[in-house]
């Protein structure tokens, strides 16, 4: 068994971004070893019901969460934030804060949680900081270093003892500077 674990993940349900369905996901999960997983589709938890009693059949930790996107204070243009649930208060949030954002945060038809929403749901929630994608990625590889230092902060006060700043390593354009970077900062 290793101690790896997946927890940015996508399924068919986030739509045109992944194909993977649910029992493939956690057929390879198993086959590696692994002992859990996070399903984080974009925007919804439509999988969540599938994942979560096939992934305890076959002996795998679900862990659930969501890829969103969060108005930034600082930016022009919302980033990325993953959030995991971490008990069933933070599922409670969760659902609360995806909701929100359909019913009065969207934008273009993005669903979009505004960042104030946090304030007082953050209690349950685990946050990764979203990659090059998120606020602090994206400050990171516009030269706004200080900036992004100082949003740091207010990450970990939002979320005190739950906010991991991602790293992922797939190839993609800006990602060793955004890694050497993110790596400094933490």
């Amino acid at each position: 068994m290793t101690n790896f674990v997946h927890l940015r993940v996508h399924s068919e349900y986030s739509l045109a971004d992944s194909i993977i369905r649910v029992p493939a996901l956690l057929s390879a999960v198993r086959e590696r070893g692994m002992p859990s997983v996070a399903l984080t589709d974009w925007h919804n938890l439509f999988a969540e019901v599938k994942f979560y009693r096939e992934a305890l059949k076959q002996g795998i930790k679900p862990l659930i969460g969501v890829d969103c996107l969060v108005a930034s204070a600082v930016l022009d243009k919302p980033a990325e934030l993953v959030l995991l649930v971490q008990n069933e208060i933070g599922y409670k949030h969760l659902t609360g804060l995806i909701s929100a954002a359909y019913q009065r945060g969207q934008v273009r038809g993005v669903p979009i949680i505004d960042s104030q929403w946090l304030v007082n749901h953050t209690d349950g929630l685990i946050a990764l900081s979203g990659g090059r994608g998120g606020e602090l990625g994206k400050l990171l590889l516009s030269g706004q270093t200080e900036r992004a230092v100082r949003q740091l902060k207010q990450w970990q006060t939002l979320f005190p003892g739950r906010f991991y700043l991602e790293v992922q390593r797939t190839g993609r354009a800006n990602e060793e500077s955004y890694i050497q970077q993110v790596v400094d900062l933490a």
